[in-house]
């Protein structure tokens, strides 16, 4: 049986094990006066009111068992120990990186809307280019006479002055 060590470590009310005799005991000690106290045996199987813990059920001890130690980062977890970086990729995990890669490229690019507002930070997706462009003039100014038409002010300004008057000033407030 192994000695308890020369200076015992005690327990919160003061009691120690005696290294010599093996028994508990509360060690002599210096009073302020600098008379000293004697030492104190403890009686077997005695538990002084500081020393009884309190009581936890037994979900509290699960609560505190699963207690996060201090200084700890939640969601940090450390790097596995037995993990190689010169380990060979496996044939699942080479094919799941080439599929990764092939979804990264079909997507599509994200273009911000307007540069100024700095605080949204909805990015829309950028739009297809046309199939192809109209090459004939006068049917673009048709569309072009279509949409502005469209909204019900110029359709009133269309109305009221004409086709020709209309369009000018239609032309004059865009600018």
């Amino acid at each position: 049986m192994a000695r308890p060590p020369i200076n015992p470590d005690k327990t919160l009310a003061g009691i120690a094990i005696d290294p010599q005799t093996l028994q508990r005991v509360i060690p002599e000690s210096r009073r302020p006066d600098g008379s000293v106290r004697k030492e104190l045996k403890v009686r077997p199987g005695f538990t002084p009111q500081e020393d009884v813990q309190r009581f936890r059920g037994t979900r509290q001890a699960q609560a505190d068992s699963r207690k996060l130690p201090p200084g700890h980062v939640v969601g940090w977890t450390p790097p596995p120990q037995g993990s190689d970086p010169t380990k060979p990729m496996s044939k699942s995990q080479k094919k799941n990186a080439k599929r990764k890669e092939k979804k990264e490229e079909k997507k599509p690019e994200v273009v911000k809307d307007n540069w100024d507002d700095e605080e949204e930070e909805t990015p829309l997706p950028a739009k297809p280019p046309a199939s192809k462009p109209d090459p004939n003039p006068d049917a673009l100014a048709e569309d072009m006479k279509k949409l502005e038409l469209s909204h019900p002010l110029n359709l009133l300004a269309h109305l009221a002055l004409g086709p020709s008057e209309s369009m000018t000033i239609l032309s004059h407030s865009t600018l």
